[in-house]
């Protein structure tokens, strides 16, 4: 038997929560669908101090957990379950869980973004064992341990900065002379005793069979290598959409991203997508509460429009 909602969102970070938030209040029946836990990238992120309405910086996960409570306030439900398929017909849309089949008016897109590999070998293998994409939740199992940072943007400035309060070594490695982190992230890595700037370099290899034991880099513009006896290495060079859901079923730009319009809307009637998961050019956590509210208000009025006839 397949459930009936007005409103399914795929994804359960800010976007989508504020998405089921809006839509909600606005009495539709919603329902939020999220594979592992509350906040997305959001979750990974151990204080954010540029949210709006919080003078005390506030965690990533604290700051998802009461999102998700609040949407639930307003009636939404939340369920923890892997969506294996979206099919946005014309009219009524189905998508597909490992435990159900739901239909529904409107979709909204809100899957975000995984983070980018290196792409070289054993990076699999040695990921849990050393090598980690995310330093506020596999930061503490290194106190004490020397490891490095890949990238040159905020994430990575904050994770070296989060990683250096515990670890006595923390390599920055960048493949450029120059960071693109902000401002006042880079003030704070340059007065960081703990931290070593690696500039114009790459990880070229991982040195370890059942762990990491160390790591090798390559300078760009000598050639020249060396080994950094980096226990951890936590990899933060961007993002890549999860777009794999919809590729081919909507329009989506050269990056990966999601197309939409300023309603949010995608090329398909009744399918909306928002924050990192679509073509903007900011992606923060306020931006993505932004288009999630957006996206609530456009699915609002498809539906009325559509349905109500």
């Amino acid at each position: 038997m397949q459930d009936m909602h007005d409103v399914i969102i795929i994804g359960g970070g800010p976007a989508g929560y504020t998405a089921a938030l809006y839509s909600a209040r606005a009495g539709l029946d919603t329902l939020v669908l999220e594979k592992l836990a509350p906040g997305g990238q959001m979750a990974t992120t151990l204080s954010m101090e540029n949210y709006p309405g919080f003078e005390e910086p506030i965690s990533g996960p604290d700051l998802a957990l009461r999102m998700e409570n609040q949407a639930r306030k307003f009636g939404a439900v939340v369920e923890y379950d892997t969506v294996t398929e979206v099919i946005p017909d014309n009219g009524l849309k189905t998508v597909k869980t490992l435990k159900n089949t739901y239909r529904c008016k409107a979709v909204i897109l809100c899957m975000g973004a995984a983070p980018r590999k290196l792409g070289i070998p054993k990076e699999d293998l040695l990921r849990g064992s050393g090598v980690s994409y995310c330093a506020v939740c596999d930061g503490a199992l290194f106190k004490g341990r020397p490891v490095a940072v890949v990238g040159g943007g905020d994430t990575a400035a904050e994770n070296a900065l989060y990683l250096s309060r515990f670890c006595p070594k923390v390599w920055l490695i960048h493949r450029r002379d120059r960071l693109r982190a902000s401002k006042v992230l880079q003030k704070e890595l340059f007065s960081n005793k703990n931290i070593e700037f690696i500039w114009n370099a790459v990880v070229e290899e991982l040195r370890g069979q059942s762990s990491l034991e160390g790591i090798t880099v390559r300078d760009l513009k000598t050639g020249i290598t060396r080994v950094l006896d980096a226990e951890g290495l936590f990899i933060s060079i961007g993002v890549t959409p999860s777009t794999s859901l919809v590729q081919g079923k909507v329009a989506i730009d050269d990056g990966g991203y999601i197309i939409t319009d300023e309603g949010m809307r995608t090329s398909v009637p009744g399918v909306f997508a928002a924050g990192d998961i679509r073509s903007k050019v900011l992606r923060q956590v306020i931006t993505a509460a932004s288009d999630g509210a957006v996206a609530a208000h456009s699915a609002e009025q498809y539906i009325n429009d559509t349905f109500s006839k």
